[in-house]
Protein backbone atom coordinates (compact mmCIF):
# COMPACT_ATOMS: atom_id res chain seq x y z
CA UNK A 1 0.00 0.00 0.00
CA UNK A 2 2.80 2.41 0.98
CA UNK A 3 4.48 1.77 -2.55
CA UNK A 4 1.58 3.08 -4.32
CA UNK A 5 1.08 5.81 -2.15
CA UNK A 6 4.59 6.94 -3.01
CA UNK A 7 3.71 6.46 -6.50
CA UNK A 8 0.23 8.50 -6.66
CA UNK A 9 2.46 11.28 -4.57
CA UNK A 10 5.50 11.11 -7.35
CA UNK A 11 3.03 11.22 -10.36
CA UNK A 12 1.04 14.32 -8.80
CA UNK A 13 4.21 15.93 -8.29
CA UNK A 14 5.23 15.52 -11.95
CA UNK A 15 2.26 16.73 -13.18
CA UNK A 16 2.37 19.57 -10.96
CA UNK A 17 6.14 20.51 -11.82
CA UNK A 18 4.53 20.02 -15.79
CA UNK A 19 1.76 22.50 -15.28
CA UNK A 20 4.05 24.87 -13.23
CA UNK A 21 5.64 24.98 -16.32
CA UNK A 22 3.51 25.05 -19.19
CA UNK A 23 2.39 28.04 -16.77
CA UNK A 24 4.73 30.44 -16.93
CA UNK A 25 4.13 33.55 -18.70
CA UNK A 26 6.56 33.85 -22.16
CA UNK A 27 8.46 36.93 -21.18
CA UNK A 28 9.78 34.48 -18.21
CA UNK A 29 10.85 31.85 -21.08
CA UNK A 30 12.00 34.90 -23.30
CA UNK A 31 14.46 36.17 -20.61
CA UNK A 32 18.51 35.41 -21.18
CA UNK A 33 18.73 33.26 -18.45
CA UNK A 34 16.02 30.98 -18.91
CA UNK A 35 17.58 30.54 -22.56
CA UNK A 36 20.72 29.64 -21.89
CA UNK A 37 19.66 27.66 -18.99
CA UNK A 38 17.37 25.56 -21.43
CA UNK A 39 20.34 25.24 -23.69
CA UNK A 40 22.84 24.28 -21.14
CA UNK A 41 21.14 22.26 -18.47
CA UNK A 42 20.72 18.97 -20.95
CA UNK A 43 24.10 19.15 -21.96
CA UNK A 44 25.14 18.98 -18.00
CA UNK A 45 22.63 16.53 -17.22
CA UNK A 46 23.72 13.89 -20.15
CA UNK A 47 27.93 14.50 -18.82
CA UNK A 48 26.71 14.07 -15.02
CA UNK A 49 25.27 10.66 -16.42
CA UNK A 50 27.84 9.59 -18.74
CA UNK A 51 30.30 10.30 -15.77
CA UNK A 52 28.23 8.31 -13.34
CA UNK A 53 27.59 5.60 -15.82
CA UNK A 54 30.94 5.23 -16.37
CA UNK A 55 33.33 6.17 -13.50
CA UNK A 56 31.04 4.22 -10.83
CA UNK A 57 30.01 0.75 -9.72
CA UNK A 58 27.81 0.89 -6.90
CA UNK A 59 29.09 3.06 -4.13
CA UNK A 60 32.88 2.92 -5.38
CA UNK A 61 34.49 4.70 -7.71
CA UNK A 62 36.23 2.52 -10.45
CA UNK A 63 38.79 3.24 -13.75
CA UNK A 64 37.83 0.17 -15.99
CA UNK A 65 37.01 -0.46 -19.62
CA UNK A 66 34.73 1.73 -19.58
CA UNK A 67 36.92 4.70 -19.45
CA UNK A 68 38.47 3.62 -22.10
CA UNK A 69 35.34 3.26 -24.49
CA UNK A 70 34.39 6.62 -23.22
CA UNK A 71 38.08 7.90 -24.55
CA UNK A 72 37.55 5.88 -27.67
CA UNK A 73 33.83 7.86 -28.18
CA UNK A 74 35.64 11.53 -27.39
CA UNK A 75 38.43 10.85 -30.22
CA UNK A 76 35.84 9.31 -32.51
CA UNK A 77 33.40 12.66 -31.79
CA UNK A 78 36.83 15.38 -32.26
CA UNK A 79 37.20 13.41 -35.73
CA UNK A 80 33.18 14.02 -36.46
CA UNK A 81 32.67 9.99 -36.99
CA UNK A 82 28.68 9.70 -37.19
CA UNK A 83 26.83 8.86 -33.97
CA UNK A 84 26.31 5.17 -34.51
CA UNK A 85 30.24 4.96 -35.17
CA UNK A 86 30.80 6.36 -31.70
CA UNK A 87 28.72 4.41 -30.32
CA UNK A 88 30.14 1.22 -32.03
CA UNK A 89 33.57 1.84 -31.39
CA UNK A 90 33.02 2.77 -27.63
CA UNK A 91 31.00 -0.67 -27.04
CA UNK A 92 34.20 -2.14 -29.58
CA UNK A 93 36.78 -1.18 -27.49
CA UNK A 94 35.08 -1.73 -24.12
CA UNK A 95 34.09 -4.94 -25.12
CA UNK A 96 38.00 -6.13 -26.40
CA UNK A 97 39.27 -4.69 -22.66
CA UNK A 98 36.84 -6.97 -21.18
CA UNK A 99 37.69 -9.83 -22.96
CA UNK A 100 41.43 -9.35 -22.69
CA UNK A 101 40.89 -8.74 -18.83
Amino acid sequence: MMLWIGILVASVGCYLLKLAGLSLPQRVLDAPFARRAGVLLPIALLAALVAIQTFTDGQRLVVDARAAGLAAAVVALALRAPFLVVVVTAAAVTAGLRALT
